[in-house]
């Protein structure tokens, strides 16, 4: 036998499976033979190493800079994948020369020997397929936020950190009532990313995990919102604040929040209660409220600015954000006092104020509105302002072409 050596440049496709390595062998008469293999990587107790899956011949199989696309191809082919561009005889030809080498191989060691399993494509079936990937993403969601240490430094033991994940990945993912999140736990793979078994979670545990949450809600929130400020560097001088309605079917006797009055939902004849919401400029929620059902939007915002300052202190300068709903003389009085300034909606009255100045086009500034960097096909309307003084407040006259669209 003559010596053997490997010229480490002809090592092509590191970086896929398999891969062509050309060989060099000298002979006794000095001749040398070459050699192109075709190589496969495999890991080992003692480090990666190379098999050779069969011999290509002494004849190079394409250009060097061929041999990545070649190799993908050929890999491609031994796992039973058909190509877009069709036959390709070379490929066909070394699928042959690996599939021969397989059947004269001498027979091995069960240690040593590759199992070779017959397939019929056409008769597998799958049983009990798992989502992963959006639970795994909500997951590294809840592990960058530090939900854990959250929920741990709210008085929630383990159990219920554990069912409040559930419940939050569910809501983030596919939004269910408890009683339909133990169905979606069962189809995601949610079980096997927590380490603990969900098989027999029942809707009554996740119901009573509520009543568990629900006292902790202050800290939960104010732990939260720390993490997020640090992780996102959020801006905490603006307070957007508005209230929603949610309303009951039955009678509600034990909620003594729980009244009827004026409803959102075309519900008047049923029990309903407000939930404010105070969120950022970026629309990170700070916190939130529930109050009566029969309260009037306006009779909420001294409520709301009492919670808020309680749960991070006074900030005088910020800015209070509030719908027209909200907008009473009385609120506006109650922000200024607290050293806060306010961008509200006008009412109508205010606005036919200066529908003179509307009908001078002279004056209006147009806002340049960028479209998201992620949707170049997205389509901003046309938006001009023009600012005015009158009684020691300023206003901005606002033209959009949306609103405009709506006026009519």
């Amino acid at each position: 036998m003559g010596n053997i050596y490997v010229d480490i440049v002809d090592i092509i496709c590191y970086d896929s499976g398999m891969y062509i390595r050309r060989t060099v062998r000298k002979g006794k008469n000095g001749k040398e033979y070459v050699n192109y293999l075709l190589v496969e990587s495999v890991a080992t107790p003692k480090g990666p190493r190379q098999r050779t899956i069969c011999s290509l011949g002494s004849l190079e199989p394409a250009p060097p800079e061929k041999w990545y696309a070649l190799a993908k191809k050929l890999e491609a082919a031994l796992a039973g994948q058909l190509s877009l561009e069709g036959p390709d005889p070379l490929v066909e030809e070394m699928v042959a020369k690996v599939r021969r080498r397989g059947k004269g191989a001498k027979r091995q060691a069960p240690a040593e020997r590759d199992e070779v399993v017959e397939v019929r494509v056409d008769a597998v079936a799958v049983e009990e397929a798992r989502e992963a990937g959006p639970v795994h993403v909500a997951n590294q969601f809840w592990e960058r936020l530090c939900m854990e240490e959250v929920l741990a430094e709210a008085g929630l033991n383990e159990k219920a950190r554990q069912l409040t994940k559930v419940m939050v990945l569910n809501r983030l993912i596919n939004p269910a009532a408890e009683h339909g999140m133990p169905e979606w736990v069962n189809s995601t793979a949610l079980e096997d990313i927590m380490g603990v078994s969900l098989s027999s979670l029942r809707d009554d545990a996740l119901y009573r995990n509520l009543d568990r949450l629900y006292p902790a809600q202050e800290a939960i929130e104010a732990g939260l919102r720390a993490r997020e400020v640090n992780l996102f560097n959020l801006d905490s001088t603006i307070y957007l604040y508005d209230l929603t309605s949610t309303y009951f079917e039955g009678q509600c006797p034990k909620n003594e929040e729980a009244k009827r009055g004026y409803s959102r939902d075309k519900r008047p004849d049923a029990k309903q209660v407000l939930v404010g919401l105070v969120v950022d400029r970026d629309g990170f929620p700070i916190m939130h409220e529930v109050f009566e059902g029969n309260r009037a939007d306006r009779g909420t915002v001294g409520a709301m600015l009492d919670a808020l300052e309680k749960r991070q202190g006074r900030k005088e300068g910020a800015t209070v954000v509030v719908d027209r709903g909200m907008a009473s003389r009385e609120n506006l009085l109650l922000i200024m006092s607290r050293g806060y300034h306010y961008v509200i909606a006008a009412r109508q009255a205010e606005r036919d104020r200066w529908l003179e100045e509307f009908e001078e086009e002279e004056g209006f500034t147009e806002v340049r509105r960028e479209p998201s960097s992620t949707n170049p096909y997205q389509k901003k309307t046309r938006v001009e302002v023009k600012k005015k003084e009158y009684g020691g407040q300023v206003y901005v006259l606002v033209v959009s072409e949306e609103r405009a669209a709506k006026d009519r």
